[in-house]
């Protein structure tokens, strides 16, 4: 079952850079963008990547973190972000635990060639560590909405 608006993050955990484990209920308490990309070094994920690397300011300036997640090994994403210069912490899910708590598998990316990787999507998270916006699109080649997930963050920071 999806994870929808109101409903507390699932308390996964992940993988950092660094190879060490990265539990999301660690980085609750302060606004929480959870950006989930199907993979490094796809055109698109690329293109999200660094809109929200050029977007960081904002994000700082409303005291919000951005986490990019994937099911990349830690060594894709490293060689991912040091490539694009990205400015937000990536996680790896690759044992697919997040997507699958989240409700955001996608069986069909590539045509059905590469199942279960995650749909492109983002979860804006409170404080409190409830899911405050929700974003997911059946289609890998959508970005989303920057200003509206800026927008949901900025709410949370009133």
């Amino acid at each position: 079952m999806p994870v929808d608006v109101g409903q507390r993050v699932p308390d996964v955990t992940l993988v950092s850079l660094e190879r060490k484990p990265a539990k999301l209920s660690e980085l609750v308490g302060k606004p929480l963008v959870l950006a989930f990309f199907p993979g490094a070094f796809t055109g698109v994920c690329t293109k999200e990547a660094c809109a929200f690397r050029d977007r960081m300011e904002r994000f700082k300036d409303m005291n919000a973190q951005v986490v990019g997640i994937s099911i990349d090994s830690p060594f894709a994403q490293k060689a991912f972000a040091d490539q694009h210069g990205l400015n937000f912490s990536m996680l790896s899910d690759f044992n697919r635990q997040a997507v699958r708590a989240f409700g955001i598998e996608d069986p069909n990316f590539a045509n059905g060639m590469l199942p279960g990787v995650a749909k492109r999507s983002v979860f804006v998270v409170g404080r409190d560590g409830k899911v405050a916006y929700r974003w997911v699109s059946d289609n890998p080649g959508v970005e989303p909405n920057y200003d509206e997930v800026a927008a949901a963050v900025q709410k949370l920071s009133n």
